[in-house]
């Protein structure tokens, strides 16, 4: 059962990578909100069945190298589709109330978020293999430090602390998986 697993944490791998691409006008078929659900269900029961795989014979055959890489890559290129998509439900109600106005939905009170939130999972996932777990607090005071002059708007605040929690929630639970994979 061990092997289901891997093979559902490359599933987040390979749904979540393509979404880096699109500078490059690579386009992903499947819609947002869908690859969101299938990285989340994919991540989900990648954990579920390492968790009950680590009692089945043959459980840890994989490389404890492969998976540190594998999780870390999962926590920096699966987290970006979802937290889009918790982007897009908070930002539901606010484009409904302005309605009729110019009011751009998509428009982004913060500047190269994308590359920042793919930063911050890589470092997140790597302070949490390196069993140094303060590195959580270096990476998220660097980042409100970064952050501080713009947070004084309402919604880059609001931003700004959904994509973090939700960043450093995809992160851990990434990096949970792997450490359920055995390694």
């Amino acid at each position: 059962m061990n092997w289901i697993a891997w093979v559902l944490l490359l599933a987040v791998l390979a749904l979540g990578a393509p979404r880096y691409f699109a500078a490059s006008g690579f386009r992903w078929p499947l819609k947002q909100s869908l690859t969101s659900a299938l990285l989340v269900a994919a991540l989900a029961l990648a954990g579920i069945l390492a968790a009950l795989g680590n009692h089945a014979p043959g459980a840890g055959q994989i490389p404890p190298e492969l998976v540190i890489v594998a999780s870390v890559a999962a926590a920096t290129l699966g987290g970006g589709p979802v937290t889009e998509t918790v982007f897009r439900l908070a930002a539901f109600k606010r484009a409904r109330d302005h309605a009729g106005e110019d009011h751009d939905p998509d428009a982004s009170p913060l500047r190269g978020g994308m590359w920042i939130g793919l930063l911050e999972r890589a470092a997140i996932a790597a302070t949490l293999w390196a069993a140094w777990p303060e590195g959580l607090a270096v990476v998220l005071a660097v980042k409100g430090l970064g952050r501080f002059s713009e947070l004084k708007q309402h919604a880059a605040a609001e931003q700004f602390i959904l994509g973090t929690f939700v960043s450093v929630l995809w992160a851990c639970a990434a990096v949970g998986v792997g450490r359920l994979l055995g390694a």
